[in-house]
């Protein structure tokens, strides 16, 4: 919605944003037009210690939640031309001046005092920002939002790494029964008939005459032999077990992580000694 005089506490203080949505400053004034007393232009706190308040035009400027949202960006408001924002009011020619700038067009009702060159067509309406009194020679306070102190924190991110346990992976022993065939050499022993063949002597004469002269007989000797015989018996050969090893290594890690730096606007770097001065 657009600003109307009622609502003047509440812009003052407020952050403005550009058109291209980046934060330009915080309104330090609001100046009102003469005739209509109604919001016509806003100073923005701008520099690298809000120490230039810029003027701009808020006819087409939307006010939603604190925040103000004008037509213009950021390098345009910066580039506007330097009004002294403390006289509290502004002139016939410093408005036109503005008003060029901006592209817009000049035209507004005319009070019984028009007609003259330095009579003031806007003022202020005697609402300031809490920090505007400051001595910004000195002192430096935040003009991007809600006041805090003097100095400005810069931040960075750190990488924090440790290390966490997950599984990676699973070893297992499984035992199965494979057959094969194996040969070995096994000595055996046989018995073999042999026939002997004796002359009759003294020695034996005895015996071979202890039988009968004519007759049929049978002899018969008994032939043994071995046979391999295989059994077979289970003994342990070996103990298998799994165990583990904890082998440490160096790996790289690799993250994207922000650091705040600080610029400057509005200071000069002294050649001799490097240091920024104003």
């Amino acid at each position: 919605m657009s600003i109307d005089r009622n609502q003047l506490t509440e812009v003052i203080g407020g952050t403005v944003y550009g058109s291209d949505g980046d934060k330009i400053g915080q309104v330090g004034q609001v100046y009102l037009d003469d005739v209509t007393d109604q919001p016509e232009w806003v100073t923005v706190q701008t520099g690298l210690f809000g120490t230039k308040e810029t003027f701009i035009p808020i006819a087409e400027a939307q006010f939603d939640n604190g925040d103000v949202r004008v037509p213009f960006d950021k390098s345009k408001v910066k580039g506007a031309p330097n009004v002294d924002a403390e006289q509290g009011h502004l002139s016939r020619e410093e408005e036109e001046e503005l008003y060029r700038y901006y592209g817009l067009d000049y035209s507004r009702q005319t009070s019984d005092s028009d007609g003259a060159d330095d009579v003031d067509t806007t003022r202020t309406a005697g609402l300031t920002d809490p920090t505007a009194g400051r001595d910004a020679a000195s002192e430096g306070y935040d003009t991007s939002g809600p006041t805090t102190d003097d100095a400005m924190t810069v931040s960075e991110e750190r990488l924090e790494v440790g290390t966490q346990s997950r599984e990676a992976g699973r070893a297992r022993l499984r035992k199965y029964v494979v057959t094969e065939q194996q040969n070995v050499t096994v000595p055996v022993s046989r018995e073999e008939v042999r026939v002997e063949r004796e002359p009759i002597t003294d020695a034996n004469v005895g015996a071979a005459m202890s039988g009968p002269d004519i007759s049929e007989e049978e002899h018969e000797v008994v032939l043994r032999e071995e046979r391999p015989v295989v059994a077979k018996e289970t003994v342990p050969v070996e103990r298998v077990k799994l165990s583990k090893d904890t082998v440490t290594e160096n790996v790289e890690v690799s993250e994207d992580v922000r650091k705040e730096r600080v610029e400057t606007d509005g200071i000069e770097t002294d050649r001799n000694t490097g240091d920024d001065r104003r």
